[in-house]
């Protein structure tokens, strides 16, 4: 015989066991793991595409960086070059100023040697024998050197001729006769020297 339970029972079964989701049903919610993670792959594949355009953007800007690294290096190096470059030919021509005055005093000293007057002191002639050899050796240290002119064609970047004279013995503008010595150091002219040139006769 099967008895149903008053109402009064059915309240205490429904307080005790409700039909409806309990607390414990709200906390015990499936796992949103697996959806979250699909989630994740699905805006990882929408993002792909910006962080390869963002890898290559990188990628240029380092190429660039890099080739004006390069660019710098090249001129910094060039610049070097140069400033060791000046610094050479300030040193190798820094005598010039003072080799040029001297050359007059080796003029004169030249010529007085070559008008010796008669009945000069022996020792005297040597003193200046002497003092014009040392004057040469002091030029010649520094790279001072005398440029070839008589019976040499004549150059003007090193001659400057200040007349001529008819010559059937020579070949045309060949250097007759040198008037004053000219001097270079190295490669630089200090002085032209001064000459006459052949001309064929007229």
């Amino acid at each position: 015989m099967c008895v149903w339970p008053s109402a009064a029972a059915r309240y205490q079964i429904n307080k005790i066991m409700p039909t409806d989701r309990t607390e414990h049903d709200k906390n015990d919610q499936p796992d949103p793991e697996p959806a979250e993670r699909g989630t994740e792959r699905v805006k990882t594949a929408a993002t792909g595409a910006p962080a390869s355009a963002q890898a290559q953007d990188l990628a240029s800007q380092l190429e660039e960086a890099n080739g004006r690294y390069l660019r710098l290096a090249a001129d910094f190096e060039n610049f070097k070059k140069r400033a060791r470059q000046e610094q050479v030919e300030t040193m190798r021509y820094a005598a010039a100023a003072l080799a040029e005055r001297l050359l007059p005093v080796l003029d004169d000293a030249e010529r007085a040697m070559a008008h010796v007057p008669e009945g000069v002191e022996e020792g005297w002639l040597k003193g200046l024998q002497m003092t014009v050899r040392k004057l040469e050796e002091i030029l010649g240290s520094v790279g001072v050197e005398r440029i070839e002119a008589e019976g040499k064609p004549f150059d003007p970047n090193l001659h400057e001729a200040i007349g001529s004279e008819e010559s059937e013995d020579t070949d045309e503008d060949t250097v007759t006769a040198e008037l004053r010595p000219g001097y270079r150091m190295h490669d630089r002219v200090l002085r032209p020297a001064l000459v006459r040139v052949s001309r064929r006769p007229g």
